[in-house]
């Protein structure tokens, strides 16, 4: 944050596993007094031209974005890309590859979860998604609605979680791929929320290496809320590496406090910020 000015450079809608439209987020984040906000939904640009239209009735700022799903030592790694030209070949060649994968991870988690006695899954995550590009979210909403577990958390712990039916393993491109598809763009490539993989310091290091030997520029500094012994470490190592710093709140829904717009801690001190690559 500079002066009075609130980055929320992370946040997701309904045209990916968010609840929310473009708009009411839009709306939603306004209230909560950020003044620029990145729409970075999973894979996909739908809602950024919306985004846009509301940002201009609400007086905001819009970041185009879009959070691109990868993969390292064979794990899942999402990369946000910032300032991106949203019309560049680059990136459409990046969202049809992506969402091309998720219907085929989708699809296989339809045909697991039906194994276990759960029928028309895939059918019931489309409906949850309403178009929008399908993930283990909208299998866990329509899990819940019919009855087979409580709330989501049960829905992943009991069947798309690691190691359970629906955890498909799916065959995400590698971090150049990703970070080349946002730099053609003319975008700022950023490793997202470092401090939510389960893995060791020194594992953790090693990847943001590699990402910034590749080519990122940033990492999420901030994302959601932190201890200040985390936001320490996350400058440490974003520094130890050369990248800049991101924050946002990775929002999805209203009822999830711990991931609403706006409400982290600030950037700290000693690292410069991402959104001075566009400013």
């Amino acid at each position: 944050m500079t002066g009075t000015e609130l980055f929320d450079l992370h946040s997701h809608s309904l045209e990916s596993d968010g609840i929310l439209s473009p708009e009411a987020l839009v709306s939603r984040a306004k209230l909560n007094n950020v003044t620029t906000l990145a729409l970075t939904d999973h894979d996909t640009l739908a809602g950024i031209g919306r985004a846009k239209a509301a940002a201009l009735v609400e007086g905001m700022k819009i970041i185009t974005g879009i959070e691109l799903s990868s993969q390292w030592a064979g794990r899942g790694i999402h990369i946000v890309g910032l300032n991106i030209d949203v019309d560049s070949p680059s990136m459409e060649e990046a969202v049809s590859h992506q969402l091309a994968t998720r219907e085929t991870r989708a699809e296989q988690i339809g045909r697991r979860l039906e194994k276990y006695g759960i029928t028309n899954a895939l059918a019931g995550a489309r409906e949850f998604s309403g178009g929008a590009a399908i993930g283990r979210p909208h299998f866990g909403r329509f899990l819940v609605e019919q009855g087979h577990v409580k709330n989501m958390n049960q829905a992943f712990k009991k069947y798309l979680g690691a190691g359970k039916p629906g955890d498909v393993k799916q065959d995400w491109p590698e971090f150049d791929t990703v970070i080349g598809w946002i730099h053609r763009s003319g975008g700022v490539a950023v490793l997202a929320h470092p401090c939510k993989y389960k893995m060791t310091r020194s594992k953790l290091c090693a990847m943001v290496r590699d990402f910034a030997d590749l080519g990122g520029d940033a990492m999420e500094v901030v994302c959601g809320p932190q201890t200040p012994a985390q936001t320490s470490d996350m400058l440490k190592i974003a520094n130890q590496f050369g990248l800049k710093a991101s924050c946002g709140s990775d929002f999805h829904s209203p009822g999830a406090q711990w991931q609403e717009l706006g409400r982290f801690p600030p950037l700290p001190d000693g690292i410069e910020p991402v959104w001075s690559c566009w400013q």
